[in-house]
């Protein structure tokens, strides 16, 4: 690192201390991906690395390289999540203890798997960047070394294996699409790809409600977003680093930002095509690819960065996404309050084959006639255009619609 950017030779020696700690993550084709795009599209599963994500990886190389009387005084880190697991289960590899700082409201299981693998967990603050600043006081506090989730070389070089691994696996891709939070992972990516490939395109993908860089690269220093609020836990960073920023700037070809509606359709996606468990952050790169195909040239390969999700947030990504997707129907109607008229609602739904998931019967209210009711219906329907015809069958029929 001479003039400021990792190189080549500092990835490969990441992935020689990786021998036989992170697994070389599969490459699986996406037919449905491919179709949209025109053209190949793969996806390196990083959410089947061990501990989840590819976070084991800028961990191990980091903390391998510490002295041993810097392991004996311990490790400290801040994390939503991924690192922190990567960051415990490196440190027990290695024989040093571990304090992370999860905020408040971290997933339970990341909380609990953190545990599991022998690191102490506090919690602490509601963000990330609150969980960083704690875990550097601690740090600086007791001696211990701050194990950075992303702004450093050691850790940048250990995630740059991806890169490596990509394109021995794809040797002819084209487009390389990576999730983003604080930027490790592209960074690293980018360092590897760009030396060995240069005519590939790597692109940075962040969720819009989360997205630091683009105004950081404008001004040309870190900024700090006012505020961030995502179902992406795994990349709400509000601000870049210093190290990354500048590996961004200098390597990464495009940035883009995608929507939590995109995030929650692609997740549901990846589910029931692909057959593969991904967090939000996962699939943010997916999320990039679906929403905009003829941007990507392929061969395209996206990095499915962590799988690491809680399950209730699970639930609720996946009703939001077939919302998103118009394979859910939730709506308000009144009917006169008379015997069989709820029947009769009820029979020409079942006519336009759509799947009643739960209905309720309101007669009060303050808006409400004394000889009218309401039903809030929630439906399951094939597509949008099911959904329009749906509508369209109980506006025929007289029946005013309400939405939320």
């Amino acid at each position: 690192m001479t003039d400021g950017l990792l190189h080549l030779d500092d990835v490969r020696a990441a992935a020689t201390l990786l021998d036989g700690v992170a697994i070389r993550t599969p490459v699986e084709g996406s037919r449905w991906l491919s179709k949209a795009v025109g053209g190949r599209v793969d996806l390196k599963c990083e959410n089947l690395q061990r501990t989840g994500s590819f976070k084991i990886r800028g961990a191990y190389v980091r903390i391998a390289r510490l002295t041993d009387g810097e392991r004996a005084n311990g490790v400290v880190a801040a994390s939503a999540g991924n690192h922190a697991q990567g960051v415990a289960l490196a440190a027990s590899m290695l024989g040093a203890s571990a304090r992370v700082y999860m905020p408040h409201g971290a997933p339970l299981p990341k909380v609990e798997a953190t545990k599991a693998y022998g690191a102490e967990v506090v919690l602490s603050g509601v963000t990330v960047d609150d969980a960083l600043a704690a875990a550097k006081e601690d740090a600086q506090r007791r001696g211990s070394v701050f194990i950075h989730p992303f702004d450093h070389p050691d850790v940048i070089a250990g995630q740059g294996t991806v890169g490596l691994e990509v394109l021995d696996q794809v040797p002819d891709a084209k487009t390389v699409v990576v999730c983003m939070g604080g930027g490790g992972l592209v960074s690293g990516i980018a360092v590897a790809v760009k030396a060995l490939r240069p005519d590939v395109r790597v692109v940075a993908v962040q969720a819009e409600k989360a997205a630091a860089f683009p105004e950081s690269l404008a001004r040309g220093r870190p900024v700090p977003l006012d505020s961030m609020a995502t179902i992406a836990d795994g990349i709400a960073v509000g601000c870049p680093g210093e190290i990354t920023l500048r590996h961004v700037a200098a390597l990464v070809d495009d940035v883009v930002t995608v929507s939590e509606e995109a995030m929650s359709r692609a997740l549901l996606m990846l589910l029931e095509r692909a057959k593969l468990v991904v967090e939000p952050a996962g699939v943010a790169a997916v999320a990039a690819v679906m929403e905009n195909p003829h941007a990507f040239e392929a061969p395209v390969v996206g990095v499915l960065s962590g799988g690491n999700v809680d399950p209730l947030l699970m639930l609720r990504v996946i009703r939001h996404g077939l919302i998103s997707a118009g394979r859910y129907l939730s709506f308000r109607l009144r009917i006169p309050d008379r015997p069989g008229e709820l029947a009769r609602l009820l029979g020409l739904l079942a006519e336009t084959g759509a799947n009643v998931l739960d209905v309720e019967h309101l007669r009060t209210g303050p808006k409400l006639h004394l000889d009218e009711v309401e039903v809030a219906l929630q439906l399951e329907t094939r597509g949008p255009d099911h959904c329009d015809a749906v509508l369209s069958a109980l506006r025929a029929q007289g029946y005013p619609i309400v939405f939320g």
